[in-house]
């Protein structure tokens, strides 16, 4: 006789298996642009244009990769952007963690306006900050720099300090008065005590901070001059305007430009879904 928890499992099975079907297929067809591009990346020029339209190369064309970085700076390119990732993932791990832990843990005049003010500027288009920004850049002579890039993360990101704030609110503040007891400083508290607790908001920070720097294109365009400065967002819009009717040496650029992004997002996406859906329910 099979038991009340067998028959309810037996049922469910039915449901699931819809379900991964389902999952499967959509997962499937977002999957074509990406094969599509990994399959024109090893065709010849005379196989992009055949048809019908071959799937599967006769014989992959691994030369293109070569070429694509041969005949274009694409690794200058990619360790541009790197540099720009490395340096904004350090200014964010510098700067929310102090900013959230002052409106979270400590007391102070003002702190629930400026919390609100601080959230008020994420509603901005970031388009009508462009031209004020650049004039107050271009008055610094930081015009073809990397630093108008740089410094914002440096001052805090409005949607990484709300997720760390919500989160720091939860954690109870018996340990800071405990640490306070035992003689702790205010920065022996955040350090020591606060964010080893604080690991999902900063994960999401790690890993946004990586793909909106790594993508970031009108920035880059509008602030920096010297080819050899772009980053491999930019540089692969060059590439295509001089490289226009060579789409096997493009696409074989593109699918390595986001190679770091698909690993990143492998790796970490349990943390990512995780630490979103953590920092951003509680409180």
């Amino acid at each position: 006789m099979i038991n009340p928890q067998s028959a309810a499992l037996l049922r469910r099975i039915p449901g699931r298996a819809v379900t991964y079907a389902v999952m499967t297929v959509l997962a499937v067809i977002f999957m074509i642009p990406l094969l599509w591009m990994l399959s024109t990346s090893l065709k010849t020029r005379w196989e992009i244009m055949a048809w019908p339209p071959q799937w599967v190369p006769e014989t992959p064309y691994w030369q293109n990769y070569a070429d694509a970085f041969a005949k274009y700076p694409l690794a200058r390119f990619m360790l541009n952007s790197a540099i720009l990732v490395v340096l904004n993932i350090a200014g964010a791990l510098i700067s929310v963690p102090i900013i959230s832990f002052g409106f979270a843990r400590l007391r102070m005049p003002g702190k629930r306006l400026l919390f609100i003010l601080m959230l008020s500027t994420m509603m901005i288009p970031g388009q009508i900050k462009l031209i004020p920004l650049f004039s107050f850049y271009n008055s610094l002579k930081l015009i073809d720099t990397y630093w108008p890039l740089i410094l914002p993360s440096f001052f805090g990101e409005p949607f990484f300090i709300f997720l760390m704030v919500q989160y720091m609110r939860t954690i109870p503040q018996d340990l800071d008065e405990a640490a306070r007891i035992d003689g702790a400083s205010t920065w022996t508290i955040l350090y020591r005590i606060i964010l080893p607790l604080c690991k999902p908001p900063l994960t999401v920070t790690i890993v946004f901070s990586f793909l909106w720097t790594w993508n970031d294109f009108i920035h880059p365009l509008i602030y920096l001059n010297s080819f050899e400065t772009y980053p491999i967002s930019v540089g692969l819009a060059f590439f295509r305007g001089r490289y226009s009717v060579e789409w096997n040496l493009f696409m074989a650029a593109t699918l390595v430009s986001i190679a770091p992004i698909l690993i990143v997002y492998f790796f970490a996406q349990r943390y990512l879904i995780g630490g979103l859906a953590t920092a951003g329910l509680k409180g």
